[in-house]
């Protein structure tokens, strides 16, 4: 059974952003009563482990507009020197669960990210991410996290620097990310599908030992 986030240990912002300015409103007499009650308040289900099924090539896209954004942001990753991996799918993810996977360079796991099953009427777009793990924490940051999507909640660990560029390409993207990882240092090595699947899991790690040490998941509801 996934862990359930306790809509008590957020924050105003992080539960916004979570539930989206109306529906953190709807929920703020129940937040707050739990808090005066002194007991937690489950809410959406966080998986402890992420994990990742390799699926078949194939036409994707539920939507011909969809078929095409990813056909383009393929398209832009490769000729920014991306290395394809294939495609994935994390049924523990909370959405956007199928990723195709790249590397670009030595260091960097790139991840395009959409859903094949949108279950709102206005879908999340497809994503970018890219993920460099640092060769020492001097700085007391563990890895550097871009995406062009607005910021997630809960927050990261405090060891991610993470850069959101909202509705940026991976043109632009890319250069930012690589800035951001040689303000702390040198990006460790990545082998192959075994090292971007490491790096997504490890990133996923740290956020769930910040996410236990604030408190923020109940194991027990």
């Amino acid at each position: 059974m996934p862990a359930r986030l306790n809509l008590c240990a957020l924050t105003a912002d992080e539960l916004e952003t979570l539930l989206g300015e109306g529906a953190a409103q709807g929920r703020l007499p129940d937040v707050n009563r739990a808090r005066l009650e002194g007991r937690p308040l489950p809410g959406p289900p966080v998986h402890t482990a992420m994990t990742f099924e390799a699926l078949e090539e194939r036409a994707w896209g539920s939507s011909p507009e969809q078929a095409r954004t990813l056909a383009a942001l393929d398209a832009e990753l490769r000729s920014e020197g991306a290395e394809p991996l294939g495609v994935y799918y994390a049924p523990t993810l909370p959405d956007l669960r199928h990723l195709r996977a790249y590397l670009w360079g030595p260091d960097v796991a790139l991840a395009l990210r959409w859903s094949e099953t949108p279950d709102s009427p206005r879908p999340a777009p497809p994503l970018v991410q890219a993920v460099t793990w640092l060769r020492d924490r001097a700085s007391g940051v563990a890895c550097v996290l871009s995406t062009n999507a607005e910021p997630s909640a809960p927050a990261l660990s405090e060891e991610v620097d993470v850069r959101a560029l909202p509705g940026v390409g991976p043109s632009a993207l890319l250069p930012a990310h690589r800035a951001g990882v040689l303000r702390h240092g040198r990006g460790g090595r990545l082998a192959g599908e075994g090292g971007w699947v490491r790096a997504w899991q490890e990133l996923h790690a740290l956020n769930v030992a910040a996410w236990t040490r604030r408190g923020l998941l109940l194991t027990d509801w």
